[in-house]
């Protein structure tokens, strides 16, 4: 990622959707102004979602994407058409583009049913209008052939946009200005050479834009930085995998929490992921246990998901369990054959994607939590690295 790059998941992400032919990407091509999708006359020219990431006015920062048309028919069609309704997990706004010469269909009323199913704010916009008489009953005529009213539309998305607009913070809200804050980052084989991980990034830029001042250290550095830092830090945060050691170094009048517990507070889910992790308790021996990744980073010989996690279930419980591991977008529609479900701090999923991914767990019956949590509850410490949020 670079300096001046925003990342994915703190991005607008707008979907757009309609029936085939409807003048869909065209609209999307106009939206960006770039080709950024194939426009044909044939139906079905899109066939999977297309992505684009981009600086969007007045929108700002956005990931914009085209979806294959949801009336497609046939064994690939009904395939494209589940990879469009996945799309629906992670939209902040959905757009629906209708073919002004016919007008609402029965698909473009599944589509909306969909939108209020899942809570998504959206636009219904007519495309073609150069093809029609009547264009004034107070809906959104546009013409991606002509750029008639695309600066319009793009204007409504944003009314729709600044009325969803939250004030959540990482941990801006947990401190004051002047505030000393001591981050722990450990620099291991996983760690890329030159940066630090995204919701690192992201805490220090967080609290830089309270007025905090974070100390940045290694486990290995900590207890003599607590010792000369000449005053008591407000908080300490660390990663995850050196919990147990820095809530050993860190004395018990000094707050303490992790990376994954503050990503797990800003996307949304807290609550659900500490009784989550406390549902660890009831496990049984042979039981399925779900570890997901939200990105698909390369996986290095001590991986936290697929080698860490597993050995520290095995030796907490005594049990042995069938772990199964996803990333990326391939996460479970159905979890039912799960006893637990066990996430990434998701810092590389919006919050709509990582509460949908929680919402289809809770649907299946399976307690859901995340790794910072799971670890933090069973090195048994997981009362003191959230008791703040209980302020």
């Amino acid at each position: 990622m670079g300096m001046n790059d925003t990342p994915s998941s703190e991005r607008l992400h707008i979907g757009f959707f309609g029936r085939r032919n409807a003048g869909k990407s065209s609209v999307v091509n106009a939206v960006t102004n770039q080709n950024m999708s194939l426009v044909s006359d044939k139906k079905g020219t899109t066939t999977d979602p297309v992505e684009k990431t981009m600086e969007l006015l007045p929108l700002g920062p956005v990931v914009i994407i085209d979806t294959a048309g949801f009336d497609d028919g046939g064994t690939l069609g009904t395939m494209r058409v589940e990879r469009t309704k996945a799309v629906l997990n992670r939209v902040d706004i959905a757009v629906l583009v209708v073919d002004g010469t016919i007008g609402m269909t029965s698909v473009e009323n599944e589509l909306v049913s969909l939108f209020e199913e899942k809570k998504i704010p959206y636009l219904i916009v007519f495309n073609k209008c150069d093809l029609l008489d009547n264009t004034t009953d107070g809906k959104i005529f546009v013409s991606a052939k002509n750029n008639t009213n695309i600066e319009l539309l793009k204007d409504r998305i944003a009314k729709v946009v600044n009325a969803q607009k939250s004030d959540k913070r990482l941990c801006g809200d947990l401190v004051n200005k002047n505030d000393f804050v001591v981050l722990v980052i450990p620099i291991d084989s996983a760690a890329p050479k030159g940066r630090i991980i995204l919701p690192q990034q992201q805490v220090i830029r967080d609290l830089l834009d309270s007025g905090a001042i974070p100390v940045c250290v290694r486990e290995s550095e900590l207890a003599d930085t607590l010792k000369n830092l000449g005053t008591k830090p407000k908080l300490v945060i660390t990663d995850s995998q050196v919990f147990k050691p820095v809530s050993e170094i860190v004395p018990n009048n000094i707050k303490l929490t992790s990376f994954s517990i503050l990503m797990a507070r800003y996307k949304g889910f807290l609550k659900t992921a500490v009784n989550g992790a406390r549902a660890i308790e009831s496990l049984n021996d042979g039981e399925k246990i779900l570890i997901s990744e939200g990105c698909t980073h390369h996986r290095q010989c001590d991986d936290i998901g697929t080698v860490k996690l597993p050995r520290l279930l095995k030796n907490y419980t005594g049990k042995n369990f069938e772990i199964v591991t996803s990333s990326g977008k391939d996460f479970p529609n159905n979890l039912s054959e799960f006893s637990l479900a066990i996430h990434c701090g998701a810092c590389m999923l919006n919050s709509r994607e990582i509460i949908s991914r929680m919402n289809r767990s809770i649907e299946s019956g399976v307690p859901f939590t995340n790794y910072g949590i799971a670890i933090a509850y069973m090195r048994g410490i997981l009362d003191r690295s959230i008791e703040m949020f209980d302020e």
